[in-house]
């Protein structure tokens, strides 16, 4: 099959794979000047700063694997704290994933991190997430403007890390041993788990959708982040800038990116 949005043959028919509750108004690909204006495109987002440097992709990176290696350790620490046994302690684990504009590749620089940490069926969130997880961080030099919101309609853990803005969610599964190669879009996944944590699952699914994954990070990034962020303002937020343009994208999934923008305000106004 051949990739979304794009003209399968099949036994010498056309086929269209439809993206979203429509047909895509356009199926038209890019022009030469298409690919030039694109280009141009991308050359004013970065001249402008809105796409991060080496040095902070980097550092992001190590904070994400210091933060697995972090929530390694709490779940080994809490399963020796109950009572399992030794082989149960050795193979308890818990996993960081991330969503979001970083999963996606569309975050700006200085963006927050969303992440998800998936723990075993053992490990609570209130008692040990909130409680034991939060202890392990706050003690730690590197974490700072450490903020549990436990309340929410999802809960969260936001802090930073090393100056990196974090914001941590936290899922807990029917396993005993969550694997590392776990793939949380299987149906069995969502078995037996409170509704909090499906509401944190469906984030990390959400950013693994083919429509989502496929956005053009400098259309993504053409909104001002001043804007986009300040949803209590009275502006849209995050995910409603992140429907409008998945639909753009469905609507015309073979565009680039320059013809992406225009049609954007095209349709939308």
């Amino acid at each position: 099959m051949g990739s979304p949005g794009l003209i399968n043959r099949n036994n010498g028919h056309h086929q269209q794979q439809r993206l979203g509750i429509t047909e895509p108004i356009s199926l038209g690909g890019p022009t030469d000047y298409d690919v030039t204006k694109t280009r141009e495109l991308e050359k004013f987002l970065q001249d402008a700063g809105l796409y991060e440097s080496q040095e902070e992709a980097v550092s992001r990176e190590e904070v994400l694997g210091r933060l697995d290696q972090i929530v390694k350790n709490w779940v080994k620490v809490i399963s020796r704290a109950k009572g399992l046994n030794e082989q149960l302690v050795q193979e308890a684990n818990a996993k960081i994933f991330t969503f979001g504009s970083y999963r996606l590749g569309v975050h700006g620089p200085g963006a927050d991190i969303d992440t998800l940490c998936v723990g075993p069926r053992h490990a609570t969130r209130e008692e040990d997430f909130f409680g034991e997880l939060y202890r392990m961080l706050s003690e730690m030099p590197e974490v700072t403007e450490l903020r549990p919101v436990p309340d929410a309609h999802v809960p969260v853990m936001n802090f930073k890390f090393k100056g990196v803005s974090i914001d941590l969610l936290y899922a807990k599964l029917s396993l005993w041993v969550i694997p590392e190669d776990l793939d949380v879009s299987q149906d069995s996944i969502l078995q037996i788990t409170d509704e909090q944590t499906v509401r944190s699952l469906n984030d990390l699914m959400l950013s693994d959708s083919s429509t989502v994954s496929e956005f053009p990070p400098p259309l993504s990034a053409e909104f001002p982040h001043n804007i986009a962020m300040h949803e209590v303002s009275g502006f849209l937020g995050g995910i409603n800038w992140a429907l409008l343009v998945a639909r753009i994208c469905q609507l015309f999934p073979n565009a680039l990116p320059n013809m992406l923008v225009s049609r954007f305000f095209r349709v939308y106004t």
